[in-house]
C-alpha cells in the first residue's frame, strides 16, 4: 500500500519545508498535480517546482498531468526528476502516443480518468500502463468532497486487473482522508493520494502512518499490485 501526500495541499510559501515534512515520514510517493489553466481551471507546478522538490523529496515523484497538451511538457519534467508520469484518458487520439512517449523515457507509466467518463475508455490501454488513477473528486482545485459514486470504478478496475493477469497499480486522488481511503482499498485501490487530511495535520508522519495503517487492513486478501 502507497501513500502519497499531494503537495497541491501545502503551504506554497514553504515548498521545501513541506517536502521535507513528506521525506520524514514514511509515504512512499510524494504526488504533484500539474495544471494548465485549459484542461481545468486553475494552474498549479511547473517542472520548476518539481526541480526545486527533487532533491528535498529523494523517493517516488508521482507527478499528474491535468495538461490539454502535455506532449510538450513531457521530457521537462523528466529533466526535473520525476519518476512517474500520469496523462489523462481524456484526451483521445492523443493518449496511445502519449503513453508510448512515456514509457520511451523510462518512466512509470500513468492514466487517469475523471468523474463523469466511464471506466471503460481506460480499459484497452490497461495492458500498457503501471498506474490506473481514479480521479474521486473533479480536478483543478484540492479540498473537494469525495465523490462516492466513484468507487464501483475502483471495483471494475480490481476486477479487470484480476480477470487480465495485470499489476498496474489502482490508485485514488480527491477527498482522501482516513475514511474514504478505506472505503477505496475495500474496492481494491491500492495508492492513495491525499493532500488536506495529511498536510493539514501537524504530524504528517504520524498522519500518514495511520493512512498506511487502515488501509492495509481494510485490504482484501485477494488484492494484486499492493
Amino acid at each position: 500500500m502507497i501513500i502519497a501526500p499531494s503537495l497541491l495541499a501545502a503551504d506554497f510559501s514553504r515548498l521545501a519545508h513541506e517536502a521535507g515534512r513528506a521525506q520524514r515520514s514514511e509515504a512512499e510517493y510524494l504526488h504533484l498535480d500539474i495544471m494548465d489553466g485549459h484542461f481545468v481551471p486553475n494552474i498549479s507546478f511547473g517542472p520548476t517546482v518539481v526541480a526545486a522538490v527533487r532533491p528535498v523529496f529523494q523517493r517516488y515523484l508521482d507527478v499528474h498531468l491535468m495538461c490539454s497538451k502535455p506532449e510538450i511538457l513531457l521530457e521537462a519534467f523528466v529533466d526535473a526528476g520525476a519518476n512517474g508520469l500520469t496523462i489523462h484518458v481524456e484526451l483521445g487520439t492523443q493518449v496511445t502516443p502519449l503513453l508510448w512517449k512515456i514509457r520511451s523515457l523510462g518512466r512509470r507509466v500513468g492514466l487517469a480518468i475523471n468523474p463523469p467518463t466511464n471506466i471503460t475508455e481506460a480499459r484497452p490501454f490497461l495492458s500498457q500502463i503501471d498506474v490506473l488513477l481514479v480521479m474521486t473528486v473533479n480536478p483543478g482545485f484540492g479540498g473537494q468532497a469525495f465523490i462516492h459514486e466513484c468507487v464501483p470504478k475502483v471495483q471494475q478496475a480490481a476486477a479487470w486487473r484480476r480477470e487480465l493477469g495485470l499489476n498496474f497499480r489502482i490508485e485514488v486522488d480527491g477527498g482522501i482522508n482516513d475514511e474514504t481511503a478505506q472505503e477505496c482499498a475495500r474496492a481494491g485501490a491500492d495508492t492513495f493520494v491525499a493532500g488536506t487530511s495529511l498536510f493539514a495535520r501537524k504530524n504528517l508522519a504520524a498522519a500518514v502512518r495511520r493512512m498506511h495503517r487502515l488501509v492495509s487492513a481494510a485490504t482484501p486478501a485477494l488484492a494484486l499490485g499492493s
